[in-house]
């Protein structure tokens, strides 16, 4: 019981202390804007499309290889896809089903 207590209080301690920290400044980060979705960046690298499509990495090599149409970008010698042109152009795409 006294454990529970225990936790329950410096709980209370946390979020008044940082309640109080942000009182002159609210836009500051408090506890809960930790867990709120962060921004992904614009770019993926070839290697992740995978991963934004939803497929295999083998099932995303062989699609990228056969359209190379696809809107990229080379940087230092890497490819990146854009995360709004490469989702417009699936958009536009018809795939056939094995």
């Amino acid at each position: 019981m006294s454990l529970f207590l225990g936790i329950g209080i410096a709980v209370a301690g946390y979020f008044i202390g940082d309640g109080l920290k942000n009182w002159k400044n609210p836009s500051e980060r408090n506890f809960l804007d930790h867990f709120k979705v962060r921004e992904q960046p614009e770019l993926i690298e070839a290697g992740e499309v995978h991963r934004f499509i939803g497929t295999m990495k083998g099932d995303t090599k062989a699609l990228l290889e056969e359209h190379p149409d696809i809107p990229s970008i080379k940087i230092n010698r890497k490819i990146y896809f854009s995360r709004t042109m490469l989702r417009e152009w699936l958009s536009t795409q018809k795939f056939r089903s094995n």
